[in-house]
């Protein structure tokens, strides 16, 4: 029996070692019969794999020879036997030699224990593991150990529904001979085999009812399930697994219109970025022109100032010099009177009086001359004037920029008849339209303006920016921009409603404005000849250019659009002659 236990105890170590693929200790000591070294301690750490391993080893291997239990804290003697360290320990005690209680082996004095730690780290793992199964969890759900063996579990290779039984390949032999376990239903090994057997009649889980949409056995369909739709499991998992297909292609487009979405904003945002860096520089450029303007005004303003202070201190200079000429003469005079009129010789008085006080002193006359300090007043005025002169130039630079940038989102613009009122007249190519006297022969259409004389593009834009140009010469009125597709039948719409439009227009030759509610009136310099119509649909905005003023008009900010938004043209009504000229969709010229 010892050597028995012997042997069972050196295959665990066998096992362990497989397990674990790791390095002994270097101390190593003998078994009973002397012909196999054991490790006397485990390895300095466990592989994830010792679980899995674990559970397919016997509980035996673990028990303590002496209490027949788990070991607890387990200590190694020099012959290469484990027990408890209490139970050992209680063996010894009182006894004048110390024996190993399995090969009896004498030592000459009470070996020092010392509790095995690498062993005890094996043992807990046990524990845990054997406490798991009773729990009825799998120490590794990838793992099915067979059912039938004893001592070392071998890994399950088939489950039988019928039997509730899960065999290793050696167990599994009489399935795959027997004629009656031959009909046996077998699958890929599983747990808890009893969770598909029906718990009312204790019978196989085979066919699936899809009026309650659950697992029922044959005798359910007899019973509860009497007048329900059911199918057999299998027939029941290939639809559901069609299903998953068509969902997961699904997902798969979703999936890849996510990432389109994802490119396209990448997209946008590099090209905004361009777009960015692009202003950015044109911006420095026209500051940095106006900065030296400013500062080049500023220098010559204060040339021009120095220079008039400077002649205005030279004038001072010759006109005190002057002035102090006269007073020296004057003073002079002064003591010749003074003089005279102390003197005691009366003749020489009376002789002397006509040439001192009837001739007048030779002096000028100072009160109308005067030296003028207001001279920065009308130089400022007028270099301002330069300065706002220049600074409007560099202004119809820098949109002559930005209406290049905007032409680059030029689009083909044609006229749809379809919505066409009846008096207008369009050209064959759909590039122009005018409104005539009387109504045009066209078939009724939905989508027609009845009431005023609008025609809308064939095409709709949803996303992005685009750009077209109307010519307007020799027109009196005009209504220009974009719309919403109109709903219903003789549609009321018209070019003064706000709620559909984004538009600028012309009445009476002279009187601009943009279509908001209530109209803003606009004050245009000139006269646009062409008109310049740009969108940015994310944005929500609708800009309009005067084209060879390179001038704005007006926009249109912070627009919400959910609906296709269309070019909107009206002619007006020709009045008399006066207004027959036709508003005409421009070529956009792209100017480098």
């Amino acid at each position: 029996m010892l050597r028995t236990q012997a042997n069972d105890l050196k295959l665990f170590w066998k096992t362990i070692k497989t397990a674990t693929q790791s390095f002994f200790f270097n101390t190593t000591v003998y078994s009973s019969d002397k012909s196999d070294k054991v490790p006397k301690l485990f390895y300095t750490h466990i592989d994830t794999d010792m679980a899995s391993s674990s559970s397919l080893l016997s509980e035996e291997q673990f028990l303590c020879s002496i209490c027949l239990d788990v070991f607890t804290e387990p200590v190694s003697t020099s012959c290469g036997h484990n027990f408890c360290m209490a139970c050992v320990t209680k063996y010894w005690n009182g006894k004048n030699m110390c024996q190993c209680p399995l090969c009896q082996e004498t030592f000459s004095r009470r070996p020092k224990l010392h509790i095995n730690a690498t062993f005890r780290e094996v043992v807990e793992n046990f524990k845990k593991t054997r406490d798991r199964r009773k729990d009825g969890s799998p120490s590794n759900p990838e793992i099915v150990p067979c059912d039938v063996c004893t001592g070392m579990k071998h890994k399950a290779l088939k489950s039988c529904l019928v039997c509730q039984t899960s065999y290793c390949e050696t167990h599994l032999e009489p399935h795959q001979i027997a004629l009656p376990l031959k009909r046996h239903k077998l699958i890929d090994p599983v747990v808890n085999l009893e969770d598909r057997i029906c718990k009312k009649h204790d019978r196989l889980l085979e066919l699936f009812c899809r009026t309650d949409q659950t697992c029922v056995c044959q005798f359910c369909t007899e019973t509860d399930h009497k007048t329900h739709d059911t199918v057999p499991i299998e027939e029941e998992s290939e639809e559901r697994k069609v299903q998953l297909g068509k969902t997961e292609a699904e997902v798969q487009l979703i999936i890849q219109g996510r990432l389109k979405k994802v490119k396209d904003i990448k997209f946008s945002v590099d090209l905004s970025k361009r777009d960015a860096e692009r202003e950015i520089a044109d911006s420095i450029k026209v500051f940095t022109a106006l900065v030296r303007s400013i500062e080049k005004s500023q220098a010559e303003l204060i040339e021009v100032i120095e220079e008039r202070q400077k002649a205005v201190e030279c004038q001072a200079e010759g006109l005190i010099k002057e002035l102090e000429q006269e007073i020296t003469e004057l003073k002079r005079r002064s003591t010749e009177l003074k003089q005279l009129s102390h003197t005691e010789d009366h003749l020489q008085l009376l002789q002397s009086f006509s040439s001192v006080v009837c001739t007048p002193p030779l002096t000028k006359d100072w009160s109308e001359i005067s030296v003028h300090s207001d001279l920065c007043v009308g130089t400022v005025r007028r270099a301002v004037s330069q300065l706002e002169e220049t600074l409007n130039k560099e202004m119809e630079k820098l949109l002559e920029v930005k209406l290049k940038r905007i032409r680059q989102y030029a689009v083909d613009v044609t006229l749809d008849p379809d919505t066409a009122h009846l008096y207008l007249i369009m050209s064959e190519d759909g590039k122009q339209v005018r409104c005539g006297d009387t109504p045009q022969n066209r078939p009724p259409n939905p989508k027609r303006f009845y009431q005023y004389p609008i025609v809308l593009g064939k095409d709709g834009f949803s996303s992005g920016r685009f750009y077209y140009e109307v010519t307007v010469k020799r027109k009196t009125d005009w209504d220009v921009g974009v719309a919403r597709q109109p709903k219903g039948r003789k549609v009321n719409i018209s070019p003064s409603s706000a709620y559909r439009l984004w538009t600028v227009s012309l009445r009476d030759g002279n009187t601009y404005k943009a279509c908001t509610f209530p109209p803003v009136f606009l004050s245009l310099r000139e006269k646009p000849q062409k008109v310049g119509v740009f969108v940015d649909y994310e944005e929500g905005q609708v800009s309009f250019y005067d084209v060879e003023a390179r001038s704005h008009i007006y926009s249109f900010t912070g627009c919400t659009f959910t609906e296709k938004l269309y070019p909107f043209f009206s002619p007006c009504m020709n009045a008399g002659g006066k207004n027959s000229a036709p508003l005409i969709i421009s070529p956009v010229i792209h100017t480098h």
